[in-house]
């Protein structure tokens, strides 16, 4: 392949991927800007405690000055101020980003699913540039917004699957899109998650809300409900409908984005919950699962059409069949043993192609095999044509990299996974929720374009929420 099919490719699927914003986007906001403007960037951030505290200092180490933080929990606020003395601190984000005004270059948004598009549509709506967590959203209906704004803003924005920035996931989406292994007709991904609680009902009773912890700004648009500790904030959100995705949401805009990526797969046609316990209570996902989303013939990258797929998704200690498992390498087959003997549960992706496997043991997809490994000794790799950042250190920080050049107008090709990219990805994955509301079996057929079931009508009500007052979005 030449280097000028290389590029014509690259461009092609730029188009594909993204409405204008961010990786293989045209002119940006920040592009347009003066260069001693882009030098001197400011960030206010939204959930600055576990991931967020991450998020927060790599922010900071390129180069952004930190000018504000904002978390419900005063305790982790003040615990993160001793990092940035000089930022205002803030319990709740409308009143930051209401009093910040054009004080802000960015915001990071890195709190509970439920609040990600309340936090990042105002933010854009003012002209900020967003790096928000991953899922991009709680609600199938609120990544289409985020994408839709993201495009008529035109700032820059990325979600937090870090392993797009890794020189290992776009080599492997290079191989499947080169034909090493053929036509794919089948994925298979299993999580080791939930590794929180899931399964259960809403817990009896109520507890003091700590003096430290602004509760209302916690629950922020969902149905308000009594604080009991340790239910919910600060780690145990992730298994309950009202403020998180599941494992589902968790995990696959990791484990997926590679197959993703390579094989052009969002607007699933239906999915079916193969194995499901169900809702439990209205309250909580099951504590594992098994999914099939089904797509449809596509147009590629390249052009040509690719073949139906079916992607299967397993969770909660759910694997693949034998006769997948089987393929893998020997070492992973003893891992994949001793989960079956009580031991600790694994992950990984496997695309199947007609010519071999792509199989990664990895979360982020960054790692991966060619399978049969005799078949592909002497294999040579496909020319480079994605991007790969000049930028050495561990890959979230290379995400964050990636993000503040593109802002900066230093980085040309753009963020690869911003909200036209991982809007589309994260409304697929939570195609999958619905299918577990509906019941074991039952499969929805999916009208992604109007974001609703035209089978399943019970499921439609969850394609978006009601907000509670002074929680909408805007």
């Amino acid at each position: 392949m030449t280097s000028k099919t290389n590029r014509r490719r690259f461009i092609g699927q730029s188009a594909a991927l993204t409405a204008g914003v961010g990786y293989f986007a045209g002119t940006s906001v920040a592009q347009e800007e003066s260069p001693s403007a882009l030098n001197s960037l400011s960030a206010a951030c939204i959930g600055v405690g576990g991931k967020g505290g991450s998020d927060t200092s790599h922010i900071a180490n390129q180069g952004v000055k930190i000018a504000a933080l904002c978390d419900v929990d005063r305790d982790t606020l003040a615990k993160k101020g001793r990092e940035f003395k000089d930022a205002e601190q803030f319990d709740d984000f409308r009143e930051m980003l209401d009093k910040l005004g054009d004080k802000v270059d960015i915001v990071t948004c890195s709190t509970p699913d439920h609040t990600h598009a309340a936090a990042c549509v105002k933010a854009m709506n003012m002209g900020k540039h967003i790096y928000c967590q991953k899922p991009m959203t709680w609600s199938i209906r609120e990544a289409r917004l985020m994408r839709e704004t993201a495009e008529k803003t035109g700032v820059i924005t990325q979600m937090g699957n870090q392993g797009t920035s890794e020189d290992g996931l776009r080599e492997a989406v290079e191989v499947i899109q080169s034909g090493a292994i053929g036509d794919v007709s089948e994925i298979h991904i299993f999580s080791n998650r939930p590794v929180w609680p899931q399964g259960g009902g809403r817990p009896e009773g109520e507890d003091p809300v700590p003096s430290s912890l602004n509760w209302d700004a916690w629950i922020g648009p969902a149905p308000m409900r009594p604080f009991v500790k340790g239910a919910y904030h600060s780690f145990n959100w992730r298994g309950w409908v009202d403020f998180g995705t599941g494992a589902l949401g968790d995990m696959a805009c990791h484990t997926t984005n590679m197959p993703v990526k390579a094989l052009q797969l969002w607007d699933p046609i239906a999915v079916t919950a193969v194995k499901n316990p169900g809702i439990v209570e209205g309250e909580q996902y099951p504590g594992s699962s098994s999914l099939m989303f089904e797509f449809p013939e596509r147009e590629g990258a390249d052009g040509k059409m690719l073949p139906p797929c079916k992607f299967y998704w397993y969770d909660g200690g759910n694997l693949p069949p034998e006769s997948i498992i089987s393929q893998l390498p020997a070492s992973f087959q003893k891992r994949v043993q001793a989960q079956r003997d009580g031991g600790r549960k694994q992950s990984g992706a496997v695309i199947v192609g007609s010519k071999g496997l792509v199989f990664s043991p990895d979360d982020y997809g960054a790692k991966y095999y060619l399978l049969p490994e005799d078949k592909y000794v002497d294999f040579k790799k496909p020319e480079p044509w994605l991007p790969r950042i000049p930028f050495n250190a561990s890959g979230d920080e290379r995400h964050k990299w990636e993000f503040v050049s593109t802002i900066k107008g230093e980085y040309e090709p753009g963020t690869m996974s911003n909200f036209g990219y991982a809007g589309r990805l994260t409304e697929t994955i939570l195609v999958g929720n619905l299918a577990m509301r509906a019941g074991e079996g039952q499969r929805i057929e999916w009208n992604a374009k109007e974001l609703m079931s035209p089978n399943v009508e019970a499921v439609n009500q969850f394609v978006q929420r009601e907000y509670r007052d002074g929680w909408e979005l805007g």
